[in-house]
């Protein structure tokens, strides 16, 4: 018999009652170390005061009442995100899979808009994850995602990550735009070579295509900059973001400049939930703490200091991992044995970390992680090694 919940994923036998900071505790008892933040959502940690607080003040006061009227709170966290990037305006939304699906629709529309409606093609990329709805689904283009799901959604060609001559093979009199993520995340924590993503501006420039950056996973800091493009030194088009946009509470975004902001008239694309005062009133907490001077400094500190402890186990345990992959707290470690039995190691020793595509094991603690929690992490990481490793009957070098 099906059980109540459906059973569409493959949930570890562990539940949390409690948080603090970058640490868990299950239901009965055992404190958990988190290296997964909700898989890179929990950006402020568990419990974080200042957020706790703003949620709990606008619960409050008033939590929904639609987009049929203005709503302060997103006003005020549009402007400072317009503030603190390329954009000229922004759509809230509730996910990630929400905001790809919105920047689609605003690419097609604009283009549309500029008298080029047979322009709606988009060029994508071999390993990429942007969502599970079916166009973003489509977009993805992982075949087992797409399984059992009918006639895949018409519009998007896959080439290989980190391949100009691939996209520029690939453009054509029906292109629209490029969809790409700065770091592949659920594709294995690939980043993006930087002059790739600079060659795409470039490319998009000179036929006149819109550039669609996929940040759900990369934005908030996560990085050591509010957002992974800031790192080329260049600007997209259009761009998504959620995941640690609201510290754990459902929220997305689309940011774009204001010729693409301007296709989705009223009308056009709407959201019942989205931008709420509530999910704003998060928002704006999260983004106080993001923007404190020194805060994504210290991101980019922290991010270092991991990936040099990562590197040394990589080193000692060769027959365990082969390299280290990533920027700041958005780090992967490809494993050499399956990763479900390096996870598991992990979470015998009190770390939880997550997993992503080609054997990666993902690491992406809370960006309030403290120097103290990274070197205890690197010890419990060090112990699941070495007893993988021993379990393996391979010697540590």
């Amino acid at each position: 018999m099906i059980s109540a919940l459906l059973p569409n994923y493959a949930r570890a036998d562990l539940a949390f009652e409690r948080g603090e900071g970058a640490w868990l505790w299950t239901v009965d008892g055992r404190r958990f170390l988190d290296f997964g933040s909700g898989i890179a959502t929990a950006s402020l940690g568990h419990a974080h005061p200042h957020l706790v607080k703003a949620i709990a003040e606008q619960a409050a006061k008033v939590m929904h009442t639609s987009n049929l009227y203005r709503i302060p709170q997103a006003e005020r966290l549009a402007q400072r995100l317009v503030d603190a990037t390329f954009a000229d305006s922004v759509f809230f939304c509730n996910s990630g899979a929400e905001a790809n699906e919105g920047m689609i629709k605003m690419m097609r529309r604009a283009m549309s808009d500029a008298g080029k409606p047979e322009r709606y093609r988009f060029i994508c990329f071999e390993g990429a994850f942007h969502g599970r709805t079916l166009a973003t689904l489509a977009a993805t283009g992982n075949a087992h995602y797409l399984e059992g799901f009918g006639p895949v959604v018409d519009g998007f060609d896959h080439v290989p990550f980190n391949n100009m001559n691939a996209v520029r093979s690939a453009i054509g009199d029906v292109t629209c735009g490029i969809i790409v993520e700065p770091i592949q995340g659920e594709g294995g924590i690939r980043p993006a070579d930087m002059q790739f993503l600079r060659d795409l501006r470039a490319v998009c420039d000179e036929y006149g295509l819109i550039l669609g950056m996929d940040e759900v996973q990369t934005g908030m800091g996560r990085t050591g900059k509010l957002y992974a493009h800031e790192w080329a030194g260049i600007t997209p088009d259009v761009m998504s973001s959620a995941k640690g946009i609201g510290g754990g509470f459902p929220l997305g975004a689309v940011l774009a400049k204001e010729q693409f902001a301007k296709a989705l008239k009223p009308g056009t694309h709407g959201t019942t939930y989205g931008g709420n005062p509530l999910a704003c009133a998060a928002g704006n907490a999260v983004l106080d703490v993001i923007l404190e001077p020194g805060f994504l400094e210290g991101v980019q500190r922290k991010g270092n200091k991991l990936r040099g402890h990562l590197e040394k186990i990589a080193a000692e345990f060769p027959a365990v991992f082969t390299e280290v992959r990533g920027m700041g707290l958005l780090l992967g470690m490809k494993c050499v044995l399956p990763q479900g039995q390096v996870q598991a190691a992990c979470i015998a020793e009190g770390l939880l970390p997550i997993t992503a595509g080609e054997n990666v094991l993902r690491l992406a603690p809370p960006l309030v992680i403290t120097d103290a929690e990274i070197e205890e992490a690197a010890g419990m990481l060090r112990r699941a090694a070495a007893k993988v490793a021993d379990t393996a009957k391979v010697p540590a070098q």
